[in-house]
């Protein structure tokens, strides 16, 4: 099971180190101590959290692969339904909540999982706007 520094939840959460740190020590994120004493947050325990802020980046970081695909979001799987075949992720990227449809096959080779931090990338030949 993934774990993530205090940086890195940072990062994927859209706030300073410092941020991260206060809410742990105020009991609002669970974090644990790895082999090395670090203090981590468990992939698991952080996709619940940032589901349940809404909030995290919004953009590609630097050095991502080269690709046409101009909507990308990062973020963090924080649910799944798998089958013999196929697979539904549920990802948190920021405030926007993205479920993508994909074989079984892509989410093994991929090692998917609750609290894995992935990059969504969205295509599409047509876009629907709405009046609220």
């Amino acid at each position: 099971m993934p774990s993530y520094s205090i940086g890195q939840a940072a990062q994927l959460l859209g706030v300073s180190s410092e941020t991260v740190r206060r809410w742990a020590d105020g009991g609002r994120l669970a974090m644990v101590r790895d082999g090395a004493g670090r203090r981590v947050i468990e992939g698991v325990a952080l996709a619940a959290f940032a589901q349940e802020r809404g909030a995290g980046p919004h953009a590609v970081p630097e050095g991502d692969v080269s690709t046409s695909v101009r909507n990308s979001f990062v973020g963090i799987v924080t649910g799944m339904r798998v089958d013999e075949v196929a697979a539904q992720v549920e990802v948190q990227a920021g405030p926007h909540r993205l479920v993508s449809l994909v074989t079984r096959e892509a989410v093994d080779e991929l090692g998917l999982d609750v609290g894995v931090t992935v990059t969504a990338r969205v295509k599409s030949t047509s876009v629907h706007i709405d009046l609220p």
